[in-house]
């Protein structure tokens, strides 16, 4: 059935999964007339792509309908989701549906179930920091896709240069295969070139938790300024400070109240992978939980103040050396 609902905050490789599918279905000639992009301002966005889907498209095609940043995956009204039983079950076989979001829908969704049974959901989410092997991995395969040899050691540099940022890493490989393409004699680039060619982007927002972690407030500010100078979002670098905070304070919490099962430290604590939780452990040892707890506060008040309109840079200074403070 052609329905399909991508999700996740990696927009680059999604935006790349849309484009391919954009030009597997789409015959260029009728392209113009056979494809819709519906942003969510418009009115009854969904109701409007519904219609569309239902729409026979132009020549010997098929339609596409591209509903972005769609909410149908969080919240769906009795109205719409009997549009979405009368309407998914009876797409013509030549019109396909495309759904977009950036956030994980919600499974017990009447609507979500809907679009499971008729279609196909994927993630594109961001691989944590973290997990370098899963980085070196999607960085070794875009590395094969885009046709440029990394010796072991400099594909280590490209991946802590770049994190996470997947358009980042295509953007320094695509220079970086200009580069090869200009030497005499094809060979793997060396740690030395990378490091010369790569911008590094690795002052993430992980690396702003640990200096803060840490009390290191000179640290924590030139973190701070290189994420501000690369454009990281404000609010989004709050949700990865929370996000990581709080994870820290639930491994120090049960971790004092004598659990030992990792499994269940994990499970309770949302780590994926239990094995992280002995260095977890080593992280916070140094702290208390009462530390860590007058640390989510400060987060929440630096999270309204964004909201609110505050200015953002002197704003996230002051809550940074306040938390370092905290945590000296």
């Amino acid at each position: 059935m052609p329905v399909y609902f991508f999700w996740g905050e990696d927009d680059y490789r999604l935006n790349q999964a849309v484009q391919q599918l954009r030009d597997r279905l789409l015959d260029p000639v009728w392209a113009s007339f056979n494809y819709d992009k519906i942003s969510p301002e418009q009115p009854d966005a969904i109701l409007q792509g519904l219609n569309q889907s239902m729409t026979p498209p132009f020549g010997a095609a098929n339609r596409v309908i591209w509903l972005v940043n769609t909410t149908l995956g969080q919240r769906c009204s009795e109205e719409l989701l009997a549009e979405l039983e009368r309407t998914l079950p009876h797409l013509p076989s030549s019109s396909h549906l495309l759904l977009t979001s950036p956030s994980k829908p919600d499974g017990r969704s009447k609507a979500v179930k809907l679009l499971q049974k008729y279609g196909e959901i994927k993630e594109f989410s961001l691989i944590p920091a973290w997990k370098t092997e899963d980085l070196l991995q999607v960085a070794r395969q875009a590395a094969q896709q885009i046709g440029v040899s990394l010796a072991p050691d400099a594909l280590d540099l490209l991946v802590q240069s770049v994190g996470n940022d997947t358009r980042q890493l295509y953007s320094e490989l695509e220079k970086l295969q200009l580069y090869a393409d200009r030497q005499p004699q094809p060979q793997p680039l060396t740690r030395l070139e990378v490091s010369t060619l790569v911008r590094t982007t690795s002052q993430n927002s992980l690396q702003l938790a640990e200096a803060i972690r840490l009390g290191h407030t000179g640290k924590a500010l030139e973190l701070l300024a290189d994420l501000i100078a690369q454009n990281e979002p404000p609010l989004r670098l709050v949700a990865t400070l929370t996000r990581q905070f709080r994870t820290w304070l639930w491994v120090k919490v049960l971790t004092e109240s004598g659990e030992r099962d990792l499994q269940t430290i994990a499970r309770l604590a949302e780590v994926g992978n239990p094995k992280r939780i002995y260095f977890l452990q080593k992280e916070v040892q140094p702290l208390s939980s009462a530390q860590l707890q007058r640390v989510l506060p400060v987060l929440l008040d630096l999270e309204v103040n964004l909201k609110q309109g505050r200015e953002a840079i002197p704003t996230l200074q002051t809550k940074v050396i306040e938390l370092c403070c905290l945590l000296a």
